[in-house]
């Protein structure tokens, strides 16, 4: 058996052999960053912190669960997700601010966006359709 045979029957059935995921490229990344600190630093707890993070990231390369690693990759997935839809939404905010005032509705919590009209104002929230109050200064 050749070299080449016994490295592709070790990643069979692994869950590197599905190709790396957002939370490994995260972790590598947390890696380097915590790698380029230390440099500066020399700090053995951000050591300590690099080295658990660099064998959690090959822990879950080398895993053969791969449910579960695909389970912790949704969850980064959606955690991310929400910062930056986070994100996003204060950069709307920013860029809107001469002509629109953000308001949350009450009933539901879905941010509106409404035209920058001073005064007291009824709003028909489009999503459960409750009329709500607004002041806008």
């Amino acid at each position: 058996m050749n070299f080449r045979h016994r490295i592709a029957q070790f990643f069979y059935g692994r869950y590197l052999s599905y190709g790396v995921d957002l939370l490994t490229k995260i972790l590598a990344g947390v890696c380097i960053a915590l790698a380029i600190i230390n440099v500066l630093i020399g700090s053995i707890f951000i050591y300590t912190v690099q080295t658990a993070l660099f064998i959690f990231m090959f822990y879950r390369l080398f895993s053969r669960k791969i449910f579960k690693r695909q389970e912790e990759n949704r969850k980064a997935q959606s955690f991310f997700n929400k910062m930056k839809a986070s994100v996003d939404l204060r950069k709307r905010m920013h860029a809107d601010r001469q002509t629109h005032v953000y308001k949350k509705c009450p009933h539901c919590s879905v941010m509106l966006r409404l035209p920058k009209r001073r005064g007291e104002h009824t709003v028909n929230c489009p999503r459960c359709k409750n009329n709500f109050s607004v002041k806008v200064k």
